[in-house]
């Protein structure tokens, strides 16, 4: 599972586009979550975690800044979460969460990427029952047991554990995340994250190649064009 999940992050970096577009994203994603949960990265849990994943992908200061006084301030744009479902060139399955201001702008991007690239929009719920929402981090390490056995002493509720090529992977249902990185962190002072972050994963994979996996890049090129997608999470498989 953990090489899985290694290969979609790389499949989603290939497309992730200009520096000023993922910007722009974390952008927005810090400003809704300081206007609905606090400015005070102490007191908000989710705050701290989206800014040191925002510095881990090398947004500038300013820019995180920035979207916190924006929030601060009480006005700008109104964005809320839309997510949509659906199965995508070669019957894989997707879900993209966007953040918008506009929902029949949004809804028309999203579904013109599916409809262009021999995809299929469904409704709510249409894919979302085949992932699972869970907490995910990756980092250097060898000795899974070891791990395993420092994450039940901090009675966390691991999903699963692999380690391969020198990485750690480590699978948690989403509301352990803070439990997970606080008994690491403690375990072993010094831990660098390649990965930690909150994601959708997949029950099963379907495996894509030739013009199928052609098309699926162009897919995934489409939807991180669209500037009110923020992330998408599918369960292709490709070769490598």
């Amino acid at each position: 599972m953990g090489r899985a999940y290694q290969n979609r992050k790389a499949d989603m970096a290939k497309t992730a586009g200009a520096k000023t577009k993922v910007y722009s994203r974390y952008g927005r994603e810090i400003y809704v979550c300081a206007k609905n949960g606090g400015f005070d990265p102490n007191g908000n849990l989710a705050l701290r975690a989206l800014i040191e994943r925002a510095k881990k992908d090398q947004v500038p200061t300013h820019v995180i800044e920035r979207a916190i006084e924006k929030a601060k301030g009480g006005g700008g744009e109104d964005y809320v979460g839309a997510r949509y479902e659906g199965f995508g060139p070669g019957g894989c399955m997707v879900i993209v969460d966007c953040l918008t201001d506009n929902h029949n702008r949004t809804y028309n991007d999203v579904r013109q990427c599916f409809t262009k690239n021999d995809g299929k929009l469904g409704g709510p719920g249409a894919v979302a029952h085949m992932f699972d929402h869970q907490a995910v981090f990756v980092f250097k390490g060898d000795d899974e047991d070891e791990i395993l056995e420092t994450l039940m002493m901090a009675d966390v509720d691991v999903t699963d554990i692999e380690c391969e090529d020198g990485m750690i992977t480590v699978l948690a249902p989403n509301t352990e995340f803070f439990k997970v990185k606080t008994a690491l962190n403690e375990a072993m002072p010094g831990i660098e994250f390649e990965v930690e972050e909150i994601s959708y994963e997949p029950q099963t994979l379907t495996h894509i190649s030739g013009d199928d996996a052609v098309v699926f890049e162009q897919f995934l090129d489409a939807l991180n064009d669209c500037d009110d997608v923020q992330k998408v999470y599918h369960n292709a498989e490709l070769d490598d």
